[in-house]
């Protein structure tokens, strides 16, 4: 295993090519993470949200974890997403991960149950105690409909439980007080911001790095970006966020008369993958809704438009 003591950098949340009747597609996904890697991230991300890991069978996700352990090979360090609704559930996706070899655990609180934060204290707790992997909290609000205050992601840092905060709740505030919280305090933690179109706004207040969906379709885009920051040049950091923040509009490529956010957002990325030749299939899983010929036409003006094709 190659378990990050520090995780910094462009560490993408892998999508999940699929093939047209719902399987993994192994080979174009060992196909993305060669293009990820060739493109300089620093870390891969299997099953968050833009992997569709909700939609995905327990089999399929124990299949996307073998394959891309597999193949990356200790190059760079694969973090797995254990997401499910309580503590028992989490706790088989995290064996099951691990056992495969990945080398950190990121992980939700705990949703559809009615959840006290002395709940979730546990969760994290008894997650980190009985795998000792290092775990990272997803702060994902929209989708577990529970925000993780920064006190008790402060707490669980400065106790050794979790290694590192994946913020994808929108809270710039609430980032900014961990990433202060953690200073000189929690030796290794890693701030993490999940937004596309904010990245150099995070790295200037401190973020250890990034983990944009986005990401899969241009990840030499994100790391001009991260690198240019880290080196100071913010000029250069600011020019490649809006371009990549004009770029991020394909995500509004479906209709929304007829499709919810997730299926025009998944849909776009794994259209422009498509279109860029990375994956054979654009297919997302069920019950999402795909993109039609005008909407993939409008992922397509987008990719023009930064360059991508």
């Amino acid at each position: 295993m190659t378990r990050p003591t520090h995780l910094t950098g462009v560490v993408p949340p892998v999508c999940t090519p699929l093939t047209p009747d719902a399987e993994v597609d192994t080979a174009s996904l060992i196909r993305l993470v060669d293009f990820l890697v060739a493109g300089g991230v620093d870390g891969l991300f299997v099953l968050g949200s833009s992997a569709e890991a909700a939609y995905l069978r327990d089999e399929q996700r124990r299949a996307v974890v073998d394959t891309v352990v597999r193949h990356v090979g200790g190059q760079l360090p694969v973090l797995a997403g254990a997401i499910d609704m309580t503590t028992p559930r989490v706790l088989d996706h995290a064996r099951g991960a691990l056992d495969s070899g990945a080398d950190a655990l990121v992980v939700t609180a705990p949703f559809y149950t009615r959840t006290h934060p002395a709940e979730i204290d546990r969760h994290y707790r008894e997650v980190a105690a009985r795998t000792g992997a290092p775990v990272y909290a997803y702060d994902l609000p929209v989708a577990v409909h529970t925000k993780l205050g920064h006190d008790l992601v402060l707490t669980l840092a400065a106790d050794g439980v979790l290694a590192g905060l994946k913020d994808s709740s929108g809270d710039e505030t609430g980032l900014r007080r961990v990433i202060v919280g953690v200073r000189g305090k929690a030796a290794g933690f890693s701030a993490l911001t999940g937004s596309e179109t904010m990245v150099d706004s995070a790295l200037a207040m401190g973020a250890h790095g990034v983990v944009p969906g986005l990401g899969n379709v241009d990840p030499h885009g994100y790391v001009r970006l991260y690198r240019s920051a880290r080196e100071g040049d913010w000029e250069t950091a600011r020019t490649e966020q809006e371009r990549l923040l004009a770029l991020f509009g394909m995500v509004r490529s479906g209709d929304p008369a007829r499709m919810g956010m997730s299926s025009s957002a998944l849909g776009a990325f794994k259209a422009a993958l498509h279109l860029r030749g990375v994956i054979d299939c654009p297919a997302t899983m069920l019950p999402q809704i795909p993109l039609d010929a005008e909407e993939v036409r409008r992922v397509e003006k987008h990719l023009a438009t930064a360059g991508l094709l």
